[in-house]
């Protein structure tokens, strides 16, 4: 995955959000025990935290976003730092290596990126009761390169089952789960 794909996931997120962020985000956002507002913010963060990566650990550093910035602001700090994210997996060279749980390349942390800006945008649409479907491509990019051991099936409903979100046909919801961003 690179940087479009990055790009392409915010521009999703914002066309499913941008819409709402007159709602109360304060609700909780599906499954998960933050509210909506707490888990773009959530998106921001993760964004910003992989565009600064060094070579073997985290740089310490968090990004806040103000509590009293109003939902379409948080939607744009999560942007930009999907700008980020995307502006160093496109300047990277592909032999370059940072750390999340072991060395990652460029596109790791462009999938990790999608994967964090679709699912938390699955689970923010979840507690604002819209009708969102993730973008198929990006799923299946994501569980390609996240998930190499995937079932196979509808690339969304698989990322879902694979984050623990949802049944697949038989096989029970998971309660544990993770993701190999890391290379050998």
């Amino acid at each position: 995955m690179n940087g479009t794909d990055v790009r392409r996931a915010a521009a999703a997120m914002t066309a499913a959000l941008g819409p709402v962020t007159d709602r109360d985000w304060t609700v909780r956002a599906g499954d998960l025990d933050w509210s909506c507002w707490t888990t773009a913010a959530h998106v921001a963060h993760d964004l910003a935290g992989y565009a600064g990566r060094p070579g073997d650990a985290y740089l310490p550093f968090d990004l806040r976003v103000r509590p009293d910035a109003r939902p379409a602001d948080v939607l744009a700090v999560a942007t930009a730092a999907a700008g980020m994210l995307a502006a160093l997996v496109d300047s990277a060279d592909p032999t370059d290596r940072a750390w999340h749980w072991g060395p990652c390349d460029p596109g790791g942390f462009a999938a990790m990126g999608v994967a964090e800006t679709l699912l938390h945008t699955h689970d923010v649409a979840a507690g604002l009761d819209l009708g969102w479907s993730m973008p198929a491509g990006l799923c299946a990019g994501v569980v390609r390169r996240l998930f190499p051991d995937a079932p196979a099936g509808d690339p969304a409903s698989v990322l879902l089952w694979l984050t623990g979100r949802a049944a697949l046909g038989e096989r029970p919801r998971r309660t544990s789960w993770t993701w190999r961003a890391a290379i050998g």
